[in-house]
């Protein structure tokens, strides 16, 4: 893996099955703190707001398309343990730019890891999980040659790429998790072969819930569950491919505990509130959550 000359460090190594991240932990400079702190703007979608002029300039490196963006596609077979629980295909910007009028088009996949999802739902009736990943394919129109303003391509992918963690940032929130902040940045090479500037995040989860107990009482998990993430965008010739995931960094069934009182333990009433496979749902280590993001993350086309 090749470091940008930006003095960018690289997060810490992932290897697994299917390729590998970077590794080295360090500083991100002036990109620490929360995402889209000093902008003014949050943008839902991937290139709205201040980006429309990069998404412009790096029309003219994008290959022209007509009809429906495709869907990203994850490779990795690890996709079978997830499923999918939203898409969206939207304009994402129109703008004119002289006798041009530019078109920036969006299609999104968001998942969820299954075990994980339908335990917190037979054990708290819950919806939705901590245990999320994004995929998103963004495409400019027309293709142009020329670059506006005379802006480099290098900038405009910075542009891009802040746009990018900002969206990421709201699809989070959107799955619950809030107060989202960059921990590290540096860069990764995709199963395809391309670079990536790769984030890792970390921010909360509102586990808002009640808990049953055996003698018919309940008690709350009012305490926000820790969150990391992880966050790469890429140009593969064609189109700018983003995908990310998030997850717990404790077991899920170690929260659960640290919510019952003294004389209850949590592996036990999940179990009697459900079964023995939902309570091994809640204590999966999350470390196996960061492997399958990873791996999820560097296989999208």
């Amino acid at each position: 893996m090749n470091e940008k000359p930006t003095g960018r460090q690289t997060p810490k190594s992932i290897e697994g099955d299917e390729g590998s991240t970077g590794g080295g932990d360090g500083s991100i400079g002036d990109r620490d703190g929360p995402i889209g702190a000093g902008n003014g703007v949050t943008r839902r979608r991937l290139l709205a707001g201040g980006a429309a002029v990069a998404v412009a300039g790096l029309a003219g490196c994008l290959g022209g398309r007509d009809g429906p963006v495709p869907a990203p596609t994850v490779t990795s077979d690890r996709i079978d343990d997830w499923r999918q629980i939203d898409e969206s295909e939207s304009t994402v910007f129109e703008q004119s730019y002289g006798p041009v009028t530019v078109t920036a088009l969006e299609h999104t996949r968001i998942y969820e890891y299954v075990d994980v999802a339908e335990a917190l739902a037979e054990t708290f009736d819950a919806s939705g999980s901590p245990v999320v990943f994004f995929a998103t394919r963004i495409d400019v129109r027309p293709a142009i040659d020329s670059l506006p303003a005379e802006v480099g391509r290098e900038r405009l992918m910075e542009e891009v790429e802040t746009a990018a963690v900002d969206a990421f940032r709201s699809q989070l929130r959107n799955s619950g998790i809030e107060n989202v902040e960059i921990v590290d940045e540096g860069t990764t090479t995709v199963r395809s072969g391309h670079t990536a500037t790769a984030w890792r995040l970390e921010g909360e989860y509102a586990f808002d819930g009640e808990v049953p107990l055996p003698d018919g009482s309940t008690t709350s998990l009012g305490d926000p569950v820790e969150i990391e993430s992880r966050l790469g965008v890429w140009h593969d010739g064609t189109d700018v491919l983003v995908a990310g995931g998030a997850y717990p960094t404790d077991p899920l069934i170690e929260v659960i505990d640290d919510a019952l009182p003294d004389l209850a333990d949590a592996e036990t009433v999940v179990t009697e509130l459900a079964d023995e496979e939902t309570a091994d749902a809640l204590a999966t280590d999350p470390a196996a959550f960061d492997e399958d993001v990873s791996q999820l993350l560097i296989s999208v086309e």
